[in-house]
């Protein structure tokens, strides 16, 4: 059944600013079927049956994902429905449902739910000619999932509140008494946790800890469920400043338009331990039974057509394979991040312990 509605990703797309009728559609989606599911709406899809079809599990924004979609069915012939939802949660459904699981692709916005499933073995090895795509540096170590695109967190700030003159060169800067009253914090945000397993991994945990415990003192009242709500009100001025991935900004400058932007980014120092390339990825389900199909659908993610797909859509992520480049952005290879590797990253397990520790979570 394609339940045919514009439906928007969970976590990130209903803040109150949408309006009624975005959250409208959501609420009658959940009533429908308990997760936000959509279907391929390619026109391959209805001639699909003897090409075969996917399931797709997907972290990602809907809209990019959905037209990822679209481009497949067009090109293969393969239909695929997206089962839409937070990439923890969804990491979380995979590991219950097991072999009896109906997803054959996972799609994350970060790698560590990937790194999850490749740990207990739930993910099958990918083609190498589609790892050949991405540089090695943004897949799976072990070849378990490919790198498809990429963000890297920034600082946003109120330029009314803030001169840029008066910002912090490191995210450490942040737990200064200083910033009280002026930070804001989403710290439930997966796009978190890569900065407090790069902050643990250069200071230690006891550090991490008492950086988030100053962190939070400092946002006080200033915590957001997610960075769409964080860059929305920096942008209104109820906070000053905050940590959120690059894109997230792009998007709500989309949103509300140029002359209504009252914000800016920064960077960090080079290297900074704030200053994080988050890599996206997908996997196939080792329990799929569509595995020929699964290595054609990451093949395109990460082939030209997928990738330009990606550079011309509304999450303003970076394309990381076949060459292509991302335009409207500071050019990715202009960037220069903080050295810590997918690999080291790791699960996420230690930064939603601290997180935790420190009531964030």
């Amino acid at each position: 059944m394609n339940l045919g509605l514009p439906v928007p990703f969970p976590r990130s797309a209903v803040p109150a600013r949408v309006g009624a009728a975005r959250a409208g559609a959501l609420a009658l989606a959940l009533a429908l079927g308990g997760v936000v599911v959509t279907l391929g709406g390619g026109g391959a899809a209805s001639a699909s049956s003897s090409h075969g079809s996917l399931t797709l599990y997907s972290g990602q924004h809907v809209q990019t994902t959905q037209a990822l979609v679209n481009g497949f069915e067009k090109e293969t012939g393969i239909s695929a429905s997206i089962r839409s939802d937070d990439e923890d949660v969804l990491a979380d459904q995979i590991e219950t449902e097991g072999s009896r699981s109906p997803a054959d692709v996972f799609f994350a916005e970060n790698s560590p739910p990937l790194q999850v499933l490749a740990s207990k073995g739930l993910l099958s090895t990918v083609d190498a000619p589609t790892l050949a795509k991405s540089p090695s540096r943004f897949s799976s170590p072990q070849g378990k999932w490919v790198g498809v695109t990429a963000r890297v967190s920034v600082l946003v700030y109120n330029t009314s509140l803030v001169k840029k003159s008066q910002l912090p060169t490191s995210a450490m800067q942040l737990a200064n008494p200083k910033w009280k009253g002026k930070l804001a914090v989403a710290g439930g945000e997966t796009d978190f946790q890569p900065i407090v397993t790069s902050i643990a991994r250069a200071h230690g945990q006891a550090a991490a800890l008492k950086w988030l415990e100053a962190y939070k003192a400092n946002a006080g009242g200033h915590s957001y469920p997610d960075n769409e709500t964080l860059v929305d009100q920096v942008n209104r001025g109820q906070a000053a400043i905050g940590i959120i991935n690059e894109y997230y900004w792009y998007r709500e400058r989309g949103l509300v338009g140029a002359s209504n932007m009252h914000s800016a980014l920064a960077y960090f120092a080079p290297h900074d331990v704030g200053y994080v390339i988050d890599v996206s990825g997908a996997g196939i389900l080792k329990s799929s039974t569509h595995q020929a199909q699964a290595q054609k659908f990451l093949a395109y993610l990460t082939s030209v057509a997928g990738q330009e797909i990606i550079n011309h859509s509304q999450s303003w992520e970076y394309p990381i394979a076949s060459g292509v480049k991302r335009t409207g952005e500071t050019p990715f290879g202009q960037l220069q991040p903080n050295s810590i590797s997918v690999a080291q990253l790791g699960t996420g397990a230690l930064a939603i312990k601290l997180l935790q520790e420190a009531q964030l979570l």
